[in-house]
């Protein structure tokens, strides 16, 4: 198994990958994001190959289908989670939080074709959905909602935990059907609870409406 350690990929061993290693890695885990989303049994030399990377290359990386599929989710997750911080940078806090959560919302419909082969590669290890990619999230809604906090544009004391349980009504959602108006009055809710008791609402610049992503 590889350990992420400060954006840095390392190998069983705790060795860094040599940047070449670590571009292969990444090319794999882009070719399996889009051929999983397609279909759930894409094969893993048809992976391997649109990669361009050998079956050695690729079975050093992943040595099993489990291993690919759920480093697939993990590196996704990664990649909603790093965003948290960009939004921060450039918005106000309650908006760069509103903004995260419809990135967040885009990303669970987007990538639902990737639930079959997610919970094929689960049901039999004990890991769940939940639990996969949590260190990245649970980084990026702490340093969102500690954001908002010190701003008072939200209620004091809510926890990453408290965030999770309130949004998790996106997953309840048919991606198949016209998903975004629904997903967007959920979290239009969230952010209204969120701001229910905050000490700065009503403050100039702060947000009344959620994004419309």
């Amino acid at each position: 198994m590889r350990d992420e350690v400060r954006g840095e990929t390392r190998d069983g061993q705790g060795t860094p990958l040599r940047p070449d290693a670590q571009r292969n890695r990444e090319r794999i885990l882009e070719v399996a994001l889009a051929e999983l989303t397609r279909a759930a049994d894409a094969p893993l030399s048809t992976i391997a190959k649109k990669a361009g990377v050998g079956q050695g290359t690729f079975y050093r990386n992943f040595p099993n289908r489990e291993a690919l599929v759920l480093e697939v989710y993990r590196f996704e997750m990664q990649q909603v989670a790093d965003t948290a911080a960009q939004l921060l940078s450039t918005r106000a806090p309650d908006r760069a939080l509103r903004e995260w959560m419809d990135r967040l919302a885009q990303y669970a419909m987007a990538k639902a074709g990737l639930a079959d082969a997610l919970r094929k590669s689960t049901s039999n290890s004990g890991s769940t959905l939940a639990k996969l990619g949590h260190g990245p999230v649970t980084r990026a809604v702490t340093l969102l909602l500690t954001a908002n906090e010190q701003a008072g544009t939200i209620r004091p004391g809510v926890t990453p935990d408290d965030f999770v349980l309130a949004i998790a009504g996106l997953w309840q959602i048919d991606p198949h059907t016209d998903w975004q108006p629904r997903a967007t009055r959920l979290l239009d809710l969230v952010m209204d609870g969120l701001r229910a008791g905050a000490p700065g609402v009503g403050a100039p610049g702060t947000e009344a409406s959620g994004a419309t992503g």
